[in-house]
Order: structure tokens, then sequence, then C-alpha cells
């Protein structure tokens, strides 16, 4: 049954992650190979889907002879331009898919290293007679002191009211989508907003009562940017993107009382960051990550502090109409941070 969903599904990859940088060009085809030659290895290998789809915006010809070799099978290069976001390289991945052959699209990154059965496991609930139409896989940093503080703020997943095994919430470099039902709703646009998006389409997804299934042994590991300064740069853009959600959590979630909170400039952001910092604490050692003890889960809850600390700061800024990306207020979502770490 697993082997004749997979025939039915589109696996979609898109390079923005691997933009940044120095001599960007060399260091994205290293990664992009690397991640495929995982993918490749997988229980369920790339040959097994009905298609694979890469998005890029200039992958030289060597680059893409090197990924079909590694990928065993034909894969669909998608250019698009260089200014191109990543939500919209989603997209454009998307409707690159053929409808006839894949009746499931499934969404990764490449600056993600997958779980060797990764595949296998997100889309294994598909292959029961009551399959889900979204199913989201668990997503990660590595499992260290840095990267478990880290998963709380970044990878959190909320149970939904709509059925048990369900998340309110999911991330786009995890996740699969029944065709129709990203065909419906995808991504939409979300002015001034670095990578919020996903958010808001699972709060669309769950006001139209689309449960999401929720398979945490499908796990991959985002990789931290390359360098100190470009991670505090990504707490910071994390930060500001919480002004631009805010209003769609307040509507969501808030009686109609507190609705003005969605147009409280940074007091609404800042409310739901002290809220996440309470969630993140109590989510340390619970996210299926090896357990932090003694001096270890101290420097956690320390960092798990001091990292929030650097979103809210950021949230005020952009809440007082602080200008802080340079280029406006549409340059978060076009910026390129490096990941391309080993």
């Amino acid at each position: 049954m697993q082997a004749d969903t997979a025939a039915r599904t589109a696996l979609v990859l898109e390079t923005n992650n691997l933009r940044g940088g120095a001599d960007a060009a060399a260091k994205t085809a290293a990664s992009l190979e690397r991640v495929i030659g995982l993918l490749a290895g997988q229980s369920l290998p790339l040959r097994a889907l009905a298609q694979v789809v890469v998005t890029h915006d200039g992958l030289s010809d060597a680059c893409r002879a090197a990924v079909t070799r590694l990928a065993g099978r034909a894969v669909d290069f998608v250019r698009i331009d260089d200014a191109t976001g990543y939500y919209d390289a989603k997209n454009a991945g998307f409707a690159a898919t053929d409808a006839a052959r894949c009746d499931y699209v499934a969404f990764a990154d490449t600056d993600c290293v997958p779980a060797p059965d990764w595949l296998e496991q997100l889309l294994a609930p598909l292959a029961g007679a009551d399959a889900p139409a979204v199913v989201v896989g668990r997503t990660s940093y590595a499992a260290s002191v840095v990267g478990s503080a880290l998963t709380t703020l970044d990878f959190m997943y909320f149970p939904s009211p709509l059925q048990a095994g369900a998340t309110r919430n999911f991330y786009a470099n995890n996740v699969v989508f029944r065709r129709d039902v990203f065909a419906r709703y995808n991504y939409q646009s979300l002015n001034g907003v670095y990578r919020a998006h996903c958010q808001v389409l699972g709060l669309h997804l769950q006001q139209a009562g689309v449960a999401l299934h929720y398979a945490a042994a499908a796990h991959t590991e985002h990789k931290l940017p390359d360098s100190r300064f470009e991670a505090l740069k990504l707490r910071w853009m994390r930060g500001q993107d919480t002004h631009g959600l805010t209003p769609h959590l307040v509507r969501a979630y808030l009686p109609r009382s507190l609705q003005w909170l969605g147009r409280s400039g940074p007091l609404g952001p800042l409310c739901v960051l002290g809220s996440r910092l309470c969630f993140s604490l109590r989510a340390l050692n619970h996210q299926h990550l090896p357990p932090l003890r003694g001096p270890r889960w101290l420097s956690g809850v320390a960092l798990i502090a001091a990292f929030s600390a650097v979103d809210m700061l950021g949230a005020l800024c952009r809440g007082l109409g602080l200008r802080t990306s340079p280029g406006g207020e549409d340059a978060a979502a076009a910026q390129a941070l490096s990941y391309h770490r080993r």
C-alpha cells in the first residue's frame, strides 16, 4: 500500500535557503547534492516517487547532472527568479507537479537533514483507508543544548481540537498535502513577513476543519545558519515575524473583546512571545530529543530566555514602526541566510 502511495506522490525541494553566504553558487551545489544523496538512500528512495521537483535560481548544468545522477531518477528543475521568496518557490514547485500522476505533494527543504526513514514515515499515514488530507512531520535542530533550546522556540507542535493525533500547526520543510487541499489553500502573500506563512496557513486549515495528522517519527533536522551573526539575524527576523502573525492568532483564538490586541503595536506581539516563552520552558525535554540534565538543563533554560529576549526586541522595534530591515517593508521575505554546515 505504501509503495502505491509513493507512486502517486511528488516531492518538491527548494534551494532558497542555500542562496546565502560567500561563494554561494559552489556551496549551493555541494549542499544540494549532499541532501539529494541522503534522500536517494532513504528506506523509501526517491525513485519510488511519481515525481521530484527542484526549484532554483540558476543551478549549473554540471550541478543538475550530478543531482540527477545521485537521485537515480529523472528530476524536474524549475527555474525561478532570484528575487522569488521561500514560499513562492514552494508554490512554483507545486505548480510544476503533474496533476495526472500526483495525488499527494510532499515538501522538504535542502537545508534539512532527513532521518533515514523520513519519507517512509511521512507517507505511512496516507496508506490507510481513512487517509488524512495533510501529514505533518517533526522538525528539530541538532540534539545539543543550543539545538534543544532553539527547537522549543522555532519548532513547537500544539495539539489540535479537530481530532486526536493532530496538530494545529506545521512547518513547510516537512509536510505532505493531498493535492486538492494545497491547490485550494496554498501559501498566501504576507507583506513584510519572513517565515510565518506556514503558521497562517495552519490557522486557515484549522478554521476550514482540515486536520493536520502529526507523524512524529517523520523526523528531519534543520541546520543552523553558518555564522553567529546570521543566527542572531534569524532570531531578530523571527521576532519581527510575530508582529505580522499576531493579528491572525488574535482572530483565531481570542474573544471579540480582545481583538484590539491585533492592532496594539508592540503590545500584542510581546504578549504572544511572552506566552511562547512559557510554553518553550515547559517543552524543554519533551520534544523527542535527548533530555538535558543538571547544568545542561540550566544552560538550556538560560538560552531559551536569551533567544526570546532577542525575539522580543525585534518584535518591539517592528511594533514601534522602526525600520530594521534594509530595503523596506517587504525585504524580510527575500533575505537569504546561509545554511551550508555539514
